[in-house]
């Protein structure tokens, strides 16, 4: 949803401007940290994405206190394309290096253009077709290098997330009665109950500090405070710096678990990486200049 616009000077105006930045940056960094917590969690992908699921929907539930969840067909669907995209990713993550997974997460756009006709009856513009074509040589690079069985479908789960990502933001779009928090909260219970029987096995014993630390604030941190703070700061920013800023959130994931785990991201994956959020940002920002001027938001 773009943001409400409006022009104002005022130092008031230009101190909530200043804040909301910010926010929109701790947000970035939040969500970057999840590729280092999941691999510090010594879990199946499953049984991960369910303990993160029923944390994330705790603490959303007692921060935002929604009245009742909405269980319109619109907020359903969000919920259970959210709920795959959240596991897909974390299986993705575990199974490829953690740069592939999130910059593979990052072909949405793609997938936005082409089921969007579909979905919303929207037609691929030729801005459209152009950075799905450059999305679609970006995404070839990955599956350059030598061939490892693992990373190969670890590659394949992480452009299943983005798919489902894909989705998410296209059902959200749909949704005109209900509060997007409260499919959000739905879809973490979903996916903490469909990861249930495998969490239920899960070795609690074995697991170190580290491992139960780094679940709690997958939970936590990574997701429920980095969704309250976005959610703060997207009303007080510009379409531009709400597309250009979360960017450091696929820059950063792999840095984290470059410097945790020593794992590092091949040659040809990161050169497909740059192609893959630049035709992103191009997309967006040819998307914005169509709209019209934006200024602060008061």
């Amino acid at each position: 949803m773009k943001p409400p616009v409006t022009t104002s000077d005022s130092p008031a105006a230009d101190a909530l401007h200043k804040r909301a930045i910010a926010l929109l940056f701790a947000t970035a960094l939040f969500w970057s940290l999840g590729g280092v917590l999941i691999k510090l969690v010594p879990w199946s992908p499953l049984a991960i994405s369910s303990g993160r699921g029923f944390i994330a929907a705790a603490v959303l539930a007692l921060v935002i206190r929604p009245r009742c969840l909405s269980f319109s067909r619109a907020s359903l669907a969000t919920a259970l394309s959210y709920a795959g995209c959240t596991i897909t990713f974390v299986a993705a993550t575990k199974l490829t290096t953690a740069a592939n997974a999130i910059l593979l997460q990052h072909t949405c756009p793609v997938w936005v253009a082409l089921l969007g006709w579909w979905l919303l009856r929207e037609r691929a513009t030729r801005a459209d077709w152009i950075a799905i074509a450059a999305t679609l040589a970006g995404i070839a690079l990955f599956f350059a290098d030598k061939f490892r069985a693992d990373l190969f479908f670890g590659n394949i789960v992480a452009i299943i997330s983005g798919v489902f990502f894909g989705l998410t933001a296209i059902f959200m779009r749909r949704q005109k009665d209900s509060s997007p928090a409260d499919a959000l909260i739905l879809g973490n219970l979903i996916s903490g109950f469909v990861g249930l029987p495998v969490l239920i096995h899960a070795p609690f014993g074995g697991t170190s500090a580290t491992g139960w630390g780094a679940l709690i604030a997958l939970g936590t941190v990574q997701l429920a405070l980095a969704y309250f703070l976005y959610a703060r700061a997207i009303r007080h920013v510009t379409a531009l710096e709400a597309v250009l800023i979360p960017v450091i959130e696929p820059i950063l994931n792999p840095v984290w678990v470059m410097l945790a785990i020593g794992e590092a991201p091949a040659p040809w994956a990161i050169v497909g990486g740059v192609i893959v959020l630049g035709a992103s940002v191009f997309r967006a920002w040819v998307a914005i200049r169509k709209s019209s001027p934006i200024t602060h938001a008061k």
